[in-house]
């Protein structure tokens, strides 16, 4: 298997997961089909190609799935958001709402900083060291 190119993640509502993931985020939206029943396929994606492991944002469809948003980890960082420009996208999700848990951290492996995406699911903004 070469990749994974799919993460479902669990949302309350499409169009609010999709102007966060791209506005926020500058994900790019690459797929919304309607689906039976109201539900649709949106899929996102990090940057502007297609080789980034993308989000399928899933609405929620009974209890059980809504008690998930926003913590599909247990309150764990649980995605990883890398970077080629750290101080530049940081800046700009900061400008774009983006709440950070924490001052910026430069760690022998690169510099990073926990970010929460709408519903509180924990994200590692990270640069990695270059070696």
């Amino acid at each position: 298997m070469p990749r994974i190119d799919l993460v479902t993640l669990v949302v309350d509502d499409y169009d609010e997961a999709i102007r966060f993931y791209t506005e926020a985020l500058g994900f790019r939206l690459a797929e919304d089909e309607p689906r039976p029943g109201g539900s649709r396929w949106v899929v996102v994606r990090p940057g502007a190609g297609q080789d980034g492991t993308g989000l399928l944002l899933a609405r929620a469809a009974h209890d059980a799935q809504r008690a998930r948003v926003g913590d599909q980890t247990g309150g764990r960082v649980g995605f990883f958001l890398h970077t080629d420009d750290f101080a530049h996208d940081h800046a700009r999700m900061l400008a774009a709402g983006v709440t950070f848990l924490e001052e910026p951290r430069h760690e022998p492996y690169g510099s990073v900083a926990v970010f929460q995406d709408l519903y509180g699911n924990r994200w590692d903004l990270l640069q990695p060291a270059r070696h």
